[in-house]
């Protein structure tokens, strides 16, 4: 497939590695597939690419140095992420020594996301990283997180396959390749007889899921939303087999059918990126259709004659959802002023030129036309 020879030419990618790859079915660590996967992310850099590597696996580790079982409570799951982590690390930071590699620990909260300007810096600190030859090996922050760490709940992400869409999007990636224990994509549950891997799985294709992963967080369907996210952000995604690590990058960055694709869809700036898949909503401004023609195919400002409702309490610069006259999410926008300020402006509509609510250069809607 013509889009396959794609990967051949990526210079910045983003491989995340999920708990199954990590660990064997006994919890241990699986050492001879991570020197592996380390060995193939090196082929990579060898070639001239540039390599961030998304890993899984602190808890179940530290569950089973812990001798635990899966733990269920917030805080165990804390404890448990304290020491698998350290643990994780010293393996990782120990293979890529062996091959002369230089790599870095870079533990992540969903704040690190939310808040514009530590989404900036972030993006800086790791695109300086790459400058330096060295990979960044990212991971939750479970240790201090609540919301990451819940098996429900999490605004902005919830497990590191959405949490490796983020960091492909901030840093603007060439490609991101989810590696799990199956192959890819199927048309039904893996096992099932009549069920084949897709090698591209459309936008809007529906599929049937298997179950979620027993040792993580994820699954299918999380990793189907994740590729999504990362595509709508401009970045080539794939979901592969990461029980062999070497053969599957060899093979993708060949150009060969391994995995299913999910095709990049155009790449918005990079505060758009970040409005649309990096922040989670304080408020809603309800729009009426004039307002949601102006905003989706002229690329207007929000003016206060065009909303009719407010919902929830924000301040200042806060991102809030624009939603139209049912309720329904359209786009989001960084707001010139708390709710207060609006609801006076919403009084004062008509009456004389209006301030922006939202302006232009800081919203990004679903449906817009041109980027």
């Amino acid at each position: 497939m013509q889009e396959r020879q794609l990967l051949t030419r990526t210079r910045r990618v983003v491989v995340k590695v999920g708990t199954s790859v990590v660990s064997r079915p006994d919890g241990r660590l699986a050492l001879g597939r991570l020197g592996e996967l380390v060995e193939a992310l090196a082929t990579l850099m060898a070639d001239g690419r540039e390599v961030i590597l998304v890993t899984s696996g602190a808890v179940g580790l530290g569950a089973r140095r812990l001798g635990m079982g899966r733990p269920r409570k917030v805080v165990d799951r804390q404890a448990c992420a304290a020491v698998g982590q350290s643990l994780l690390m010293s393996l990782y930071e120990s293979l890529f020594r062996q091959l002369g590699m230089r790599c870095a620990q870079v533990l992540l909260t969903e704040e690190d996301f939310k808040a514009r300007h530590r989404y900036v810096h972030l993006s800086a600190t790791l695109d300086r990283l790459l400058d330096l030859g060295v990979v960044p090996v990212i991971n939750e922050n479970d240790t201090v997180s609540t919301a990451e760490i819940a098996l429900t709940g999490a605004t902005v992400f919830g497990d590191n396959d959405r949490l490796s869409a983020l960091v492909a999007s901030g840093l603007a990636a060439d490609a991101l390749v989810l590696l799990s224990d199956v192959d890819g994509v199927y048309t039904g549950p893996p096992r099932d007889p009549g069920s084949r891997r897709l090698g591209v799985l459309q936008d809007g294709q529906d599929v049937s899921f298997g179950a979620a992963s027993t040792g993580g967080r994820g699954g299918m369907e999380a990793k189907i939303a994740a590729a999504r996210q990362a595509a709508a952000s401009g970045v080539h995604t794939v979901i592969a087999d990461g029980l062999v690590p070497a053969r599957t990058l060899a093979g993708l960055f060949d150009g060969r059918d391994v995995g299913t694709w999910i095709v990049a869809q155009g790449r918005p700036s990079h505060r758009k990126r970040w409005l649309a898949f990096a922040t989670a909503p304080s408020g809603q401004l309800w729009v009426n259709d004039g307002a949601r023609q102006a905003l989706t195919e002229k690329g207007a400002s929000l003016l206060p004659v065009g909303v009719i409702q407010v919902v929830g309490t924000f301040d200042r610069h806060d991102v809030v959802s624009i939603c139209d006259a049912q309720g329904l999410e359209i786009g989001r926008g960084r707001v010139t002023g708390g709710r207060n300020d609006v609801e006076l402006a919403l009084q004062d509509a008509g009456e004389g030129k209006a301030r922006p609510l939202v302006h232009r250069d800081h919203v990004v809607m679903w449906e817009a036309t041109d980027e």
